[in-house]
């Protein structure tokens, strides 16, 4: 009998958002599928369980991702995760996932956190319709190129970024999409976990929000008359 692919979503930084299906399911799968075997390493400690490891990243080719389905096919359940949140969403995973359906392989999802979920919840900015465009490009023309088509758009956007690059990533913000609201939301779910929210073309100091930490960015839609955009009855 064929075995599943199971994504699992892990903590994006408190442990305690760890599901009991997830630990369910990652105990119980035959191999784990890694971005970085020392990251889910620790995990596998956390657990109290040791499991058979390959890495499946952003250089995984053709011919790994064929072994990776043959592994299904012949019976095993593999699960996959990233070094944090969902798996497939900005991370490495759709290749695998859509070529196991092809196959007509069994492919299932645990859901759980999501720096995309919390960000929009902590900005507090009307997110009915959002975008999420992950990491833009470091080059500006090319970043330019995303976001503009969001001018006078009226869905929130989520961006993932660099401490390093909250600047230039603003800058780019301010250059397609004008003057906005937004938020820099930092080491969500963690101890010191920060949301500071401004208006472009104005930056947070290094003083205001530290260059270090995972962040995600929360730029909100282009305002007009919100009654608008509900729907009929709501």
């Amino acid at each position: 009998m064929p075995g599943r692919l199971v994504l699992v979503a892990t903590p994006i930084g408190n442990l305690e958002d760890f599901s009991d299906r997830a630990r369910r399911e990652l105990r119980g799968a035959d191999v784990w599928l890694v971005e970085d075997t020392r990251v889910s390493g620790r995990l596998q400690a956390l657990l109290d369980v040791k499991k058979p490891m390959r890495v499946l990243n952003d250089h995984t080719g053709p011919a790994k991702i064929k072994e990776y389905v043959d592994l299904v096919s012949g019976g095993s359940k593999v699960a996959v995760v990233s070094d944090a949140g969902t798996p497939v969403v900005s991370d490495p995973g759709s290749e695998l996932v859509d070529a196991c359906l092809n196959e007509g392989l069994e492919v299932d999802s645990i859901p759980g956190p999501s720096a995309v979920g919390a960000a929009l919840c902590l900005s507090g900015y009307f997110a009915q319709r959002y975008a999420f465009l992950g990491f833009v490009s470091r080059k500006a023309s090319q970043a330019d190129e995303v976001l503009r088509p969001f001018q006078d758009s009226a869905m929130t956007l989520v961006l993932f970024e660099s401490p390093h690059r909250i600047v230039q990533t603003l800058e780019a913000c301010h250059r397609a999409l004008g003057e906005r609201n937004y938020a820099v939301c930092r080491e969500l779910t963690k101890m010191h976990q920060q949301v500071w929210r401004g208006r472009l073309p104005v930056f947070p100091t290094e003083s205001e929000v530290l260059r270090k930490g995972e962040v995600t960015i929360v730029v909100e839609g282009h305002r007009r008359n919100r009654q608008l955009d509900r729907p009929e009855g709501v």
